[in-house]
């Protein structure tokens, strides 16, 4: 009986080693599989810009890089693929906005910053995806620091922040306000199959809140814009669905406000005060970009805000036709969305007088039929 029970541990000691030897062969397996399929979808590292001048720093001329300011105009998505190196762009007044996001969020709190449960992960791969790029793409700016969790030092705030390992929903976002002028909205498709907005950060809105905004699908938090859930609600799901992390795009929109203050627009729906000089006014493009994430699968909707004077329009050939052009012929829904009635009368002959200017200046030329265009 002695003997017997030998044999038996023995025989199922050799059962076990070889289960869990298959077992493990499995689980090896799978790993390859996933690094795999990461490696198909991982973006190329930026291109370093070791010459980069804060003092001096634009960012792309969005006004035609995505032709900010189209005819027709007309509900459209309108993006296009987007290199890595064009992800975050930083510019001359990169300070101004990190302290004016920290100003805003100190104030707003959870109606500018926020994340649903599902989110919280994404929130974290959000950080540590700009944790890495940002040193790559300016190193003259970010630095990695080696520390236990992690950490990376902002030259210009001349912040470091560590012990960044682990850290998810808003206390990851936080990190992220502290680091870029754009701001993140956040999504994901959850299980009835629509996307829904689960969070982010948004300090920069213009004019809507996260807090009406979280947690609710696309067709619910667009529902103020016309023509939208009827003409492009489909298509743009299908998109945001769809896309992969190797496949970011972006894309440009714009709005007339009358100060620069880039949490919320002042307009009321009233004209604007008597001595109010169109000059004044300032055209705010909205770069979007578009990101996939690889671990979590979140989406991420990136808005860097950039403000320029109506004035400045003078130097950019077509673009103050264009402007008049759909102010006068554009859909009126579209353009009362806009909330065009507040200022279009002011603005419309300040546009054409710089519209004579770029022609004096042989910016741009009249052809046949009056139509205009860059020589």
């Amino acid at each position: 009986m002695a003997e017997l029970h030998t044999l038996d541990v023995l025989l199922l000691s050799v059962i076990a080693a070889v289960t869990w030897y298959v077992y493990a062969r499995g689980q090896r397996a799978k790993e390859c599989v996933k690094v795999t399929v990461a490696e198909d979808e991982k973006l190329p590292d930026p291109d370093p810009l070791w010459d980069f001048d804060l003092a001096t720093a634009t960012t792309r001329n969005h006004l035609y890089v995505n032709k900010t300011v189209r005819w027709p105009y007309h509900q459209t998505m309108s993006h296009q693929p987007m290199h890595i190196n064009d992800w975050i762009e930083i510019d001359k007044d990169y300070k101004w906005y990190i302290d004016e996001k920290a100003r805003v969020i100190a104030e707003k709190g959870k109606h500018v910053i926020d994340s649903c449960p599902d989110n919280d992960e994404a929130c974290g791969e959000l950080m540590e995806i700009l944790v890495d790029y940002l040193p790559k793409r300016y190193p003259t700016l970010f630095e990695k620091i080696d520390c236990e969790g992690g950490g990376i030092w902002n030259k210009v705030t001349d912040e470091k922040l560590i012990g960044l390992e682990g850290r998810k929903g808003v206390d990851a976002l936080t990190v992220c306000s502290r680091l870029v002028q754009d701001d993140f909205l956040m999504g994901r498709e959850r299980e009835d199959g629509s996307v829904y907005f689960t969070g982010g950060l948004v300090a920069f809105p213009g004019f809507y809140l996260l807090s009406k905004k979280i947690n609710k699908t696309l067709r619910y938090a667009h529902a103020p814009v016309p023509y939208f859930n009827e003409k492009l609600l489909l298509s743009v799901e299908r998109t945001l669905k769809r896309f992969k992390p190797n496949e970011p795009f972006e894309r440009t929109s714009w709005e007339i406000v009358d100060d620069r203050n880039l949490h919320w627009r002042m307009w009321s729906g009233a004209k604007l005060p008597k001595g109010f000089h169109p000059k004044d006014l300032f055209f705010r493009v909205d770069h979007q970009t578009f990101r996939k994430l690889p671990r979590t699968k979140g989406i991420i909707f990136g808005v860097h805000p950039i403000m320029k004077r109506l004035e400045d329009l003078e130097d950019s050939p077509l673009v103050p036709m264009l402007l008049a052009k759909v102010h006068a012929e554009a859909d009126e829904k579209l353009m009362k969305y806009k909330v065009a009635p507040a200022y279009q009368d002011l603005m419309m002959p300040y546009l054409a007088e710089l519209t004579a200017r770029q022609i004096e200046k042989g910016l741009i030329t009249y052809v046949a039929y009056g139509v205009l265009r860059c020589p």
